[in-house]
C-alpha cells in the first residue's frame, strides 16, 4: 500500500486542483467568448473643453457668493465698489451675519 505524506495531502492536492481549474478556465474561456482581450481597446475620441472667455473691465459679474471669511468691505474690494452700494442692492442682508454660499449682488 502507497502511503501519501501529509504535507502533500495538505497542500498539494489544493495546488494542484488550482491549476487543473485554471488550465481548464484558460483552454475553455476564447471558445466561450469572442476572445475580446486580444483585441487592442478602441479609440476614444479626446474632446477638447472651450476656453473661458477672459472677462474685460466692462463684463462683471452681478453675482458673488460669500465665501468663508468675507466681509462687506472684502466683497466691495473685489468688486471696486462701496459697502453703501452693496447695502442698496441687497436690502435684507445683514452685514454683521454674512452666511456662506449666500449669493450677493454686486452690480
Amino acid at each position: 500500500m502507497v502511503t501519501i505524506p501529509w504535507w502533500f495531502v495538505r497542500y498539494g492536492f489544493p495546488a494542484l486542483a488550482l491549476l487543473a481549474v485554471t488550465v481548464a478556465v484558460l483552454l475553455i474561456r476564447p471558445l466561450l467568448h469572442d476572445d475580446e482581450s486580444s483585441r487592442p481597446p478602441a479609440a476614444v475620441p479626446v474632446v477638447e473643453k472651450p476656453k473661458p472667455k477672459a472677462q474685460t473691465k466692462n463684463a462683471r459679474a452681478t453675482a458673488y457668493s460669500v465665501r468663508s471669511g468675507d466681509t462687506l468691505a472684502s466683497i466691495a474690494d473685489k468688486f471696486g465698489t462701496s459697502v453703501d452700494r452693496l447695502m442698496e442692492l441687497n436690502p435684507g442682508i445683514d452685514p454683521t451675519a454674512l452666511r456662506v454660499g449666500r449669493p450677493i449682488r454686486v452690480d
